[in-house]
């Protein structure tokens, strides 16, 4: 039992250092035509987001590709639809090569849209929720550019009220 078993994690490592499904992977991901940054994988554009930084972005400001429209959208004040408080979360920045406005939390269990608001300084930001698939109270990420329209800085930890439509 133990030799079969090393036997096919021996097959499937060399499958996989002999790059079997790697083009695949790359090709449904970015396209034939992009490669990805050097020993990573880039993420795929979710409808209507934003696009993708560049391979070579460095700065926040090239990391960030959404419009002053989807920025201004993002901050609006809502419309008074059923709107409710799903729960407090911690946040920290995510992948901030995924664009667009989102956060990734345990709070909800299917993709829907809502709304964050920063505790320590009242701002939000209307964003697409996305569950995390972890455990109650283990935390959430949020997107690079719903970071910086809340004013809470890039790094360090962020209490946030999460409500959904």
């Amino acid at each position: 039992m133990i030799v079969a078993r090393f036997a096919l994690l021996l097959a499937l490592t060399a499958a996989l250092s002999a790059g079997a499904g790697c083009d695949r992977l790359r090709a449904a991901r970015l396209g034939p035509d992009v490669p990805p940054p050097e020993g990573m994988l880039r993420p795929m554009p979710r409808p209507g987001a934003a696009a993708i930084p560049a391979a070579g972005a460095v700065t926040v400001d090239q990391f960030d590709t959404t419009s002053a429209a989807e920025r201004a959208a993002a901050v609006a004040t809502p419309a008074a639809a059923a709107s409710a408080k799903v729960g407090r979360t911690v946040a920290a920045l995510g992948n901030p090569a995924d664009p667009g406005f989102w956060l990734e939390t345990p709070l909800v269990s299917a993709a829907r849209k809502g709304r964050v608001v920063a505790v320590a300084n009242g701002k939000s930001v209307q964003l697409e929720l996305r569950p995390s698939g972890g455990a109650d109270g283990s935390g959430s990420r949020i997107s690079l550019p719903a970071l910086r329209l809340l004013e809470v800085g890039l790094t360090g930890l962020h209490e946030l009220e999460v409500f959904a439509e």
